[in-house]
This record gives structure tokens, C-alpha cells and sequence, in this order.
């Protein structure tokens, strides 16, 4: 149901054909304006190391859940969850958290880059998030960002476990990572270890 929604949008939408980040600095030269822009969109992008490569290459290295009082979780990447049947991770009820991903792009520009993470719990859709990161230029250092904070819903019936869809996508709906896993909400924080 989801990807036909986006499915819908994205033919909507004609993005026209991709370029190479040499071919797009040799257009429209005579346009100052422009040429400034591009300059300030891939900032310090080493033309040598991106060849004439049309795909972008978005590695995703690290996700975290960051809560104020408690020890960063860091989730570790690649996922192996398929033969588990524990949680991946476990939070306490009615706390506050936010999400970091760190993530490298190379290759060429990626454009509209995207989380999407939905949740179920007891096969029932409980949350839909769609988080907008952005347009990102090649470059050698990993680019952070860090989501709105949000609350873990609480009460009896927020206990238990939920299982999740976490997908990074972009505007021509390349899937860079998609992690499905399952995680609990419990009355407590787990012992730290």
C-alpha cells in the first residue's frame, strides 16, 4: 500500500535524466549565478575521485538512538536479524529519544534522500515516520543527521513488541538500506551489560 503511494507520486514526477557532476559543471558555464551555486552545492568535491559515474553510492555506516540520561544504542550495521528472534532493541516506555544516522555519499550527487521507518505491533500499522534528509554532494567525510526528538508511547497496552521497516531511499526511489527487525517497549531501561 505504501509503495504504490510513492509509486503514484514518483510518476508523477519527471526528474529528467542524470548527469555526470563533470557534465553538469561544464553546463551553462556563462551563467555566474549558476556556476556559484554549483560550487556551493558540492563544496569541496575532489572532480578526480568521482569519475563520470551517473549512480550515486549512499553507504549508510552507522544508526543510533540517542536518550538524554542513558548511553548512546548503537544499532550495529550490516543487520543480521533474519534467523533472531530477539529485539534488535529495547526502550522504555514514555522516554524521549532521537535517531542518528551517519552516511557517506560518493560517486555523485544523491538527491531527496529519505528515511521512512513504520511500525507494527501485533500486525496492526501503529506509526508511519517519513523523515526528509536532503540533497547531498559527494565528499570524503561522513554526513550526520540527527531526527526531531520523539516519545515512546507508554502505558500497558504501548508494552510488547513491535516489529519495523526502517528504508533510506531517494528522489528516483533507489532503496540504499531496508532493515526489518523487531524491537520491545518495556517498563524499564535493560540493565547496561
Amino acid at each position: 500500500e505504501e509503495e504504490e503511494e510513492e509509486g503514484k507520486v514518483a510518476e508523477a514526477i519527471d526528474l529528467g535524466p542524470r548527469v555526470s557532476i563533470k557534465e553538469q559543471l561544464e553546463m551553462d558555464k556563462e551563467d555566474e549565478s549558476l556556476r556559484r551555486w554549483k560550487e556551493q552545492l558540492l563544496g569541496s568535491v575532489d572532480l578526480n575521485s568521482v569519475g563520470e559515474t551517473l549512480e550515486p553510492d549512499v553507504r549508510i555506516m552507522s544508526l543510533c538512538i540517542l536518550s538524554p540520561g542513558r548511553p548512546d544504542i548503537l544499532l550495529p550495521l550490516p543487520v543480521e536479524l533474519s534467523n533472531s528472534k530477539e529485539p534488535w532493541f529495547t526502550l522504555k516506555e514514555g522516554s524521549t529519544y532521537r535517531l542518528r544516522f551517519t552516511f557517506s555519499v560518493s560517486n555523485n550527487i544523491v538527491s531527496g534522500l529519505r528515511y521512512t521507518n513504520t511500525v507494527w505491533k501485533a500486525g496492526i500499522r501503529v506509526d508511519r515516520t517519513k523523515e526528509m534528509l536532503g540533497t547531498f554532494s559527494p565528499q570524503l567525510d561522513p554526513y550526520t543527521y540527527v531526527t526531531p526528538e520523539e516519545m515512546t508511547p507508554s502505558g500497558v497496552f504501548a508494552r510488547g513488541s513491535y516489529s519495523a521497516r526502517t528504508k533510506f531511499v531517494d528522489d528516483d526511489r533507489k532503496c540504499y538500506l531496508e532493515i526489518n527487525y523487531t524491537f520491545d517497549i518495556r517498563r524499564d531501561w535493560p540493565s547496561i551489560s
